[in-house]
């Protein structure tokens, strides 16, 4: 119970008394016309007597300065900081005029006495008891049940600091350090507002590839710079390191959640004119992208977002945020039989494509079918081998098939103890299971096309949402990905631009090819790309995942990815797949569309952005 428990009820317990006395309300109204008649005149100028009138006198004064930041740092509930989180206590009062505006994760700063701050966030904010009786009585409960407001100055309001940082220094000196000092009991608490401080102390560099605005609880952090807001970007030079780049990025994110929206905004940065990457000559050279394209969105890039209007424009070049149509944007169309590409939504060139049979040489599991063995795949190796020895890199999928067929390489190859009888009849079957119409096609086979495929500044889409089969469009995705990586890894290439050239791959529906499986030839696709990416940045070669089911992407090649990028996810599967921080993935579920959460350990502390709203290119029908 507080004081004004005490009071309000005394108080109605006084007018029921005075009511009790006499029940006659014309008695009442009479005794108080009685009462006006026997007081003393007095003069409108003469002050009322303390003494006369039982109150204080009232002056009119203003409290001395103004109130600054959102509350101070308390020590009653302990002040302390330790090398382990869960042993450090910091907490901040916060005043009744601020409760309302303090947010979970939200940023501060707290003062020391020689000038470095303190850069920490909202972990936690609770009411706390303020007087030694509390709000569990039936007299509390009864008087707030007839009340519509709420009594803040009988609580204590506290919110729970976790460190991040300690900032020291100003304007492009400023630095940060782990945390290693307490604060001063009562320092004052702020919310951050200041652009460097706030960058500082998450670590976000100034310069590299826009990703989105920070956030918190899905409000744009404001500053008091120009403009407000406080952007997030990925480092992308070697001043500290490689590129992340070349370290991998994932974008997880369920239907709706606005992945390939935001894909589209950060492929776009990379494409921009002015990024540049040095070669292995001495050279510096564009970024090429090859981006392999399911739902036909992606050659949309080469067009201009008509939603973006003058403002929005100046406002994105303002940022430095590549913005509008790439011109250098091709969609290589595979050719398939009984497939036609409407290729309806984009103006960009449109060039054909054929999978030649001859990659089966250095790719033997696109024509493995599923479901091969140990014993089984050596054998479709030494079949491999021996026809492209007997027909050259010439020799076609339908002569392979052919090939098989012959009762007398059967025999030989069962009499020699090289491949059992049972063993080539199994690899017939599965070699036979492959969708027809994927090789050999009337175009021109992709191993020609290589200046074509990848160009600096360039960006190659590869749709495949004309296939009529997943299987077809597996086939194709995989051969043109191991093309780009073989020559990418190989001592020696066979086509030199690939080899040269910073490349960026995107793979949309990631989980569709990058899967652990029980089969070998799932396993030698898994170990390829696997490699890929552990030598990406010595290559420099990205790998840009984009996927609904993170969880289904292989785990050798998952942990490679530096950069995750998560946006709205509904399967608890998935969101501890991502393997982000607990007090960030909590809030996955719950995210709006371009809401995302990214952990990035080599570029900042893990953030909440907000994406930018309108594409930068053209999206959607």
């Amino acid at each position: 119970m507080t004081l004004e428990d005490f009071t309000e009820f005394a108080d109605e317990d006084d007018e029921a008394a005075s009511s009790g006395r006499d029940d006659d309300p014309s008695t009442a109204v009479g005794d108080a016309d009685a009462d006006a008649d026997a007081a003393p005149d007095r003069s409108a100028d003469e002050p009322d007597s303390d003494a006369d009138s039982g109150s204080f006198a009232a002056y009119d004064v203003e409290p001395a300065g103004d109130d600054r930041g959102l509350g101070v740092v308390s020590v009653s509930q302990g002040l302390r900081v330790a090398e382990e989180d869960d042993e450090t206590t910091l907490k901040a009062f916060v005043t009744t005029g601020n409760r309302e505006a303090v947010r979970l994760g939200t940023y501060l700063l707290v003062p020391y006495p020689d000038g470095e701050r303190l850069f920490c966030r909202i972990t936690g904010l609770e009411y706390a008891q303020e007087f030694q009786s509390d709000d569990a009585t039936e007299i509390h409960a009864r008087r707030q049940m007839r009340r519509d407001d709420f009594t803040e100055r009988d609580y204590k309001f506290m919110a729970e600091l976790e460190p991040m940082s300690v900032i020291y220094g100003d304007g492009d000196d400023m630095k940060r350090r782990m945390t290693d000092r307490v604060p001063k009991p009562g320092a004052i608490v702020e919310e951050a507002a200041d652009d460097a401080e706030i960058k500082t102390g998450l670590k976000i560099p100034d310069e590299g590839v826009f990703l989105g605005h920070l956030s918190v609880g899905g409000e744009k952090v404001r500053t008091a710079a120009e403009p407000p807001t406080v952007d997030y970007r990925v480092k992308d030079d070697y001043a500290d390191g490689d590129p992340l780049v070349f370290r991998h990025t994932l974008v997880a994110g369920g239907t709706g959640s606005g992945k390939t929206h935001a894909s589209k905004n950060v492929l776009r940065q990379y494409l921009d004119s002015d990024r540049t990457y040095p070669t292995g000559d001495g050279r510096e050279s564009q970024m090429a992208v090859v981006q392999f394209d399911p739902q036909d969105e992606y050659s949309q890039m080469h067009d201009d977002n008509p939603a973006i209007d003058a403002d929005t424009a100046r406002r994105l070049e303002r940022e430095g945020i590549a913005h509008g149509g790439h011109d250098d944007t091709v969609a290589l169309v595979p050719r398939v039989a009984n497939a036609t590409y409407p290729g309806e939504g984009h103006r960009a060139e449109r060039v054909e494509f054929t999978i030649p049979f001859s990659l089966a040489r250095d790719m033997p599991w696109l024509v493995a079918g599923s479901g091969l063995n140990e014993n089984q795949y050596p054998a479709l190796l030494t079949l491999l081998k021996r026809f492209f020895r007997d027909y050259g890199d010439s020799g076609t999928y339908s002569q392979f098939l052919s090939y098989l067929d012959d009762p007398a390489l059967k025999e030989e190859l069962d009499e020699s103890g090289r491949v059992h009888e049972a063993t080539f009849d199994a690899v017939k079957r599965r070699v036979r299971g492959i969708p027809g119409g994927v090789f050999d096609q009337d175009a021109k086979p992709i191993t020609e096309l290589d200046h074509t495929l990848v160009r600096p500044g360039g960006l190659s889409v590869i749709p495949t949402y004309h296939l009529p089969t997943s299987r077809q469009k597996e086939i194709v995705v995989l051969a043109v990905a191991g093309l780009l990586v073989d020559d990418k890894l190989s001592n020696d290439p066979k086509s030199a631009r690939i080899e040269e050239t910073p490349l960026l791959i995107g793979m949309d529906e990631a989980h569709n090819f990058l899967s652990d499986a029980d089969n070998v030839q799932a396993r030698k696709v898994v170990q390829t790309f696997t490699e890929a990416a552990k030598q990406g940045r010595k290559e420099r070669l990205g790998l840009f995942l984009i996927t609904q089911d993170p969880q289904d992407i292989a785990e050798s090649v998952f942990k490679q990815v530096n950069t995750k990028i998560v946006l709205n996810l509904g399967d608890e599967d998935a969101i501890q797949s991502v393997n982000i921080p607990s007090n960030l993935a909590g809030k996955v579920p719950y995210m709006e569309k371009g809401q995302m959460v990214v952990y990035s350990p080599d570029n900042s502390e893990p953030v909440e952005l907000i994406g930018l709203s309108t594409c930068v290119t053209r999206h959607g029908r």
